[in-house]
């Protein structure tokens, strides 16, 4: 393949960096199209080769085929739920009321395909109308619409221009609160992802006349997120700046006129608003405690020498908190999984809702009338299974369990704890079959995040069960960078420390060889977003370690990630190569700047979607021609190009199931 190569030098402080792909940018240019069309022409022929393709698809294909529950919530007497059956492409929403059920919502039949998601709801106060975000071909970009549950009809209320919004619903179900951004053409094409501004609509109206609740235009980088306080009494909002941890609080009572009260401003901790008591506000912050506590804030003297410590800082990480009525419930992770406990509102401590396994709450919801929560519990092994849990009776009640059509016995999840290049302990999961020999032969698939306060817990993916069942182990590794203890690990895997991170994962993978697990050739790694950015600095740092990466919707560029898209969101976690102290760590670890003339990278699958709009594919083709120019001829890039999809969001089960087949085809050629 003969690829066009411009002579562009840019200088960053000094230093000259080429960027000879910079015309793939444009994903609409002839040259741009051509080239993906050979891409996707050698990526066809690759596959085409493939032996147990059908095979796979057919396993899959019943792996997927059962019953996935999600967590519901109950208004009033109604029960609200999505459920998704067998193979369908999109989960559907029910409603449940005295034992009759009935479909509110089923996105299945909103397109032919499957990818029109349905990516967040929220009920009225009545439980009469509902408010929903659809996202289509797996767009960040969503629109809002509203239901009529009662009458059963689509309402005409529509809303664009929406990303990343909350919905908060007046309580007297005349509107809901949202947050958008411009229209487009009103602002530059650069900034039509910023500018975010809260609104409010009122049912039955079109969002022309909506109103302005709130906008900050001199900070263009803040998105702001609506709540309604729990006595009903104030409208709040959660600011942020980008994806950095610390955020900021406003609050004012809902039917005042005046301007918010910048109640948190500083930005200087995480602070989530649990509850109230009149003008008594519970947050949960990390200020002065990187592992998470409880402090009690009135909104008339918010001075911090007035703040009160309802919980303190524990041992492990204080991740979400659920107030019902007088008790707060915490879900706290430890080493990576999740525990319940609970306390009263003064601080008190109860006791553990003990869970009947070691995992990862999927979500929890609460009903203050009938003083009940209802979460979901989820593993390696098992899917979610959805429980309920009544205060008074301290007693754990399934609410919703499935089936699968696999025996899962015969496998097991351990959890393990490797030193990494600089000493410091890290946790990862292993889970494969019982009778597993430690001879140094298995497949492993080894995944990894580590980034963005993203801990990665114990979770079901079904397709991971047709690699145990090829006899592989799959690994999955606790990287600085995520949560999982507390604000310290995260700051230990961003900006000048994100070394840390890849040093975390090779050294995941050295331990695996030393302990007779596997060895180079049958080593593989994966993982996606910034997991995708993981995997190719790993590939390029240590081509030798490898014998398969996975490289799925991958940050490349990191020179130049923030000028696309919402990229400029992540600068609080990677930082910017516009700024002269960042510049030389960005450098020193960007893959696409990395690659080394005449090297021999291990086999490598770069997979990407025509329609991410988060992660823009121009990052996984810029890498797999600098990678075809300069690797060793014998190097395998593949680049797999995927159209009517995005980033992840909302894809439909069979998609998924598509790209889990060619996973495994790649790794079933490429493993020896």
């Amino acid at each position: 393949m003969k690829i066009k190569k411009d002579n562009i030098i840019e200088d960053f402080h000094g230093t000259k960096v080429s960027d000879p792909y910079r015309w793939l940018e444009d994903p609409e240019s002839s040259d741009s199209l051509e080239w993906s069309k050979q891409f996707g022409e050698e990526c066809s022929n690759y596959f085409s080769t493939a032996t147990n393709r059908y095979e796979d698809k057919q396993k899959l294909d019943a792996l997927f085929h059962y019953t996935k529950h999600f967590v519901p919530k109950k208004v009033k007497d109604t029960l609200f739920y999505q459920r998704s059956e067998g193979l369908q492409n999109q989960a559907i929403l029910y409603k449940s009321k005295d034992g009759h059920e009935s479909v509110v919502l089923d996105p299945n039949q909103l397109s032919e395909d499957g990818t029109i998601a349905l990516t967040n709801y929220a009920i009225s106060y009545s439980g009469n109308y509902i408010s929903y975000a659809t996202s289509t071909h797996g767009s960040d970009w969503q629109e809002l619409h509203v239901i009529d549950v009662i009458e059963d009809n689509k309402l005409e209320d529509h809303i664009q221009h929406v990303k990343f919004t909350s919905i908060a619903w007046l309580p007297d179900d005349s509107g809901f609160y949202y947050s958008r951004f411009p229209e487009p053409g009103t602002v530059a094409p650069e900034d039509e992802s910023n500018f975010n501004s809260v609104y409010f609509h009122k049912l039955g109206t079109s969002q022309q006349e909506d109103i302005l609740v709130h906008e900050q235009p001199e900070d263009k980088e803040l998105m702001f997120s609506a709540f309604i306080s729990d006595d009903e009494k104030y409208i709040g909002l959660a600011v942020f700046e980008g994806t950095a941890t610390e955020n900021r609080i406003y609050i004012k009572p809902i039917n005042s006129k005046s301007a918010f009260t910048k109640l948190l401003d500083q930005q200087d901790a995480e602070y989530n608003y649990i509850t109230n008591d009149g003008s008594l506000f519970y947050f949960q912050t990390n200020l002065y405690a990187p592992m998470g506590r409880v402090v009690a804030i009135d909104i008339n003297a918010p001075q911090q020498e007035n703040w009160r410590e309802i919980i303190p800082e524990q041992q492990g990480v204080l991740e979400e908190i659920v107030a019902l009525n007088e008790t707060l419930i915490t879900v706290v992770m430890q080493d990576a999984h999740h525990q319940l406990h609970l306390f009263k509102k003064s601080g008190e401590y109860l006791h553990e809702i003990k869970l009947p396994i070691l995992g990862s709450l999927t979500d929890i919801t609460r009903n203050k009338e009938e003083d009940i929560i209802y979460f979901g519990l989820t593993s390696f092994l098992e899917p979610t299974t959805v429980y309920s849990y009544k205060i008074e009776h301290d007693k754990l009640g399934t609410f919703a369990q499935s089936t699968l059509a696999v025996d899962t016995d015969p496998y097991k999840t351990v959890q393990v704890f490797y030193p990494s290049k600089d000493g410091t302990k890290i946790p990862m999961f292993l889970t494969y079959h019982k009778d597993l020999e430690l001879n140094g032969q298995n497949p492993v698939l080894l995944y990894g995040y580590g980034g963005f306060n993203v801990s990665m817990t114990p979770s079901f993916n079904p397709a991971i069960l047709r690699w145990l069942d090829k006899g592989g182990i799959y690994a999955v590794a606790n990287l600085r960078g995520g949560t999982e203890y507390g604000e310290a690990w995260h700051r230990a895997g961003m900006l000048e420390n994100k070394q840390n991170v890849f040093d975390d994962f090779i050294s995941a993978g050295e331990w695996l060889i030393d302990n007779n697990y596997t060895r180079k050739d049958k080593l593989s790694i994966m993982g996606g977003s910034n997991g995708g950015l993981l995997v190719a600095a790993c590939m390029v740092q240590r081509p030798d370690l490898f014998g398969a990466v996975i490289c799925r919707v991958p940050v490349i560029d990191m020179l130049r990630y923030h000028i696309f898209t919402i990229g400029r969101y992540w600068i609080p976690e990677y930082g910017s190569a516009d700024n002269a102290d960042q510049f030389p760590f960005l450098y020193a670890y960007s893959p696409l700047h990395n690659v080394k003339d005449g090297a021999k990278y291990p086999p490598v699958l770069i997979a990407t979607a025509e329609s991410d709009d988060r992660v823009v594919p121009a990052h996984a083709k810029k890498f797999a021609a600098t990678l075809k120019e300069k690797a060793h001829k014998d190097s395998t890039v593949i680049l797999r190009l995927e159209t009517k999809a995005g980033h992840g969001l909302g894809k439909p089960t069979s998609k998924i199931i598509e790209e889990w087949v060619d996973f495994y085809a790649f790794l079933d050629k490429e493993l020896r």
